[in-house]
């Protein structure tokens, strides 16, 4: 008894040094050593990295609704449309990832330095281009996508921020790419607290006011995102551009100096290339998460309310998985620039397994408790049923979307965006989008024929995803 004791504590020990090691970023060698130890470094911070991005949604999502459902309405619409502008980051943050990575991996620090300042020129003229024609065209986005002209009316202001202060949205996906990239999974998790920790303070006084802060309603959830995201972006800056006293660098991943700033536009070119496919794939799934906000539209405010904090609470959770994915990414990128592909396909493998372990416990978990976590975001009783409908139903593909994520994202971390991006063309706009229409309009199922086609297409993707990573062209791709 003494002896098994013994064996508990030394065990638990272990991992509450693994734990505390990750956590604080300490310096790690990701091409050799124990794989499932590699994970774990990088997978526990870029986990709670993600949870921390899905957060300001659910934050939003939580306060908004206090106001009503059109508010509501107003941010799920808002902010399907801002995933095109997602897109674009993360396409670009995940060109980033593989560049960065396989120069980390073969040793080429001053080269991945320079691949991050190139990164941050394409980051800038992206957000400035969108700027402009976001503020003029927020009020026709909520009347195209709600057909209401009081919602779009009144939620215009809050969609106009969003996207004319694009820049912190834009800059806190790509430089937490370069981070990743360089294996400080640890920096890019202390961005998102920092930047959440702002948001939840300021959500509540903006939204509702307080002293004499002035009630600003639902632009005032719009207003508390920006200034949180952007104290973060001027965090991330500091570490990538910072020095000690000493004039060492901060860490010894990456650094980016003023000369890395001047355009190369061989990097920029390859930058493009790399996150055309990336920026496909998201593209081509936020087209798809538009199309169902507009079925979805069609049945009533209660029903996209519904859908949209089910959403929410679906994204907190797909989110720390997508962080299990980038921890595949960043080993792919650097054992493959190590000369060691056996070792970034055994990373990606053990990767999925966990990945599957944990969606599948969390699947569970919300087709048990849908109503209750619905209740913590609103009292409607309509509201209520239909996220609990869209929760539930959702959620019965979880046991695929964990792997398809981690398989899908290794092989945009080996550079390959080409093949993912037919991957979701196929599940997403030749299945998804026209099964949901017959389902939903033409059979009568309503709402739970967008759910049932959500499901079947993202268990296709993960099917396909694990035949191309079987063929292993991957491990060839010139980054």
């Amino acid at each position: 008894m003494a002896e098994a004791t013994q064996i508990i504590a030394r065990r638990a020990r272990r991992t509450w040094h693994l734990l505390k090691r990750a956590l604080s970023g300490e310096e790690q060698e990701y091409t050799s050593g124990s794989i499932d130890r590699a994970i774990v470094m990088l997978s526990i911070p870029m986990v709670l990295e993600m949870a921390m991005e899905s957060l300001f949604a659910v934050a939003d999502a939580f306060f908004v609704s206090k106001i009503g459902v059109d508010a509501v309405a107003t941010v799920g619409l808002t902010e399907s449309v801002l995933t095109l502008l997602y897109s674009l980051a993360i396409g670009l943050s995940s060109a980033a990832t593989a560049m960065v990575s396989r120069r980390i991996g073969a040793g080429d620090v001053l080269g991945a330095g320079n691949a991050a300042g190139q990164t941050i020129i394409l980051a800038l003229l992206i957000s400035l281009g969108l700027a402009v024609p976001g503020y003029f065209w927020a009020h026709w986005v909520l009347l195209e996508m709600s057909e209401s002209p009081v919602l779009a009316e009144s939620g215009k202001h809050f969609t106009q921020i969003l996207f004319t202060c694009n820049m912190p949205i834009v800059f806190l996906w790509v430089l937490n790419g370069i981070l990743r990239g360089a294996g400080d999974a640890a920096t890019a998790m202390r961005t998102l607290w920092i930047a959440n920790a702002v948001n939840l303070v300021l959500d509540p006084l903006f939204i509702f006011g307080f002293g004499p802060i002035p009630a600003i309603g639902v632009s005032g959830a719009a207003i508390a995102t920006t200034a949180g995201r952007s104290v973060g972006v001027l965090y991330q800056f500091w570490i990538l551009f910072g020095k000690t006293k000493a004039g060492h660098l901060r860490g010894n991943r990456i650094h980016v100096r003023t000369r890395d700033l001047y355009p190369n536009f061989e990097i920029m070119l390859r930058l493009l290339r790399l996150m055309a496919g990336s920026t496909g794939q998201f593209l081509i799934g936020s087209a798809s998460w538009i199309f169902m906000n507009k079925i979805l539209a069609h049945l009533g405010a209660s029903v996209t309310a519904g859908y949209t904090i089910a959403l929410r609470i679906i994204i907190f959770t797909l989110m720390p998985s997508w962080g299990m994915a980038n921890a595949a990414a960043t080993l792919v990128g650097q054992n493959l620039g190590a000369g060691r592909p056996d070792r970034a396909e055994k990373s990606v493998w053990r990767a999925a397994f966990f990945n599957f372990l944990f969606m599948t416990f969390v699947g569970a978990v919300y087709i048990l408790c849908a109503p209750f976590l619905i209740k913590i975001f609103t009292n409607d009783p309509e509201v209520v049923e239909n996220g609990s409908m869209a929760l539930r139903t959702i959620s019965f593909g979880y046991l695929f979307y964990g792997c398809g994520m981690v398989l899908a994202q290794a092989i945009n971390g080996a550079g390959d965006t080409v093949t993912p991006t037919w991957i979701n063309f196929i599940c997403f706009w030749v299945l998804e989008m026209p099964l949901a229409w017959w389902l939903a309009l033409k059979l009568n199922w309503g709402q739970t024929g967008v759910y049932v086609s959500i499901v079947i297409a993202e268990s296709l993707l993960t099917v396909l995803a694990f035949l191309v990573f079987r063929t292993g062209r991957w491990k060839k791709v010139k980054v």
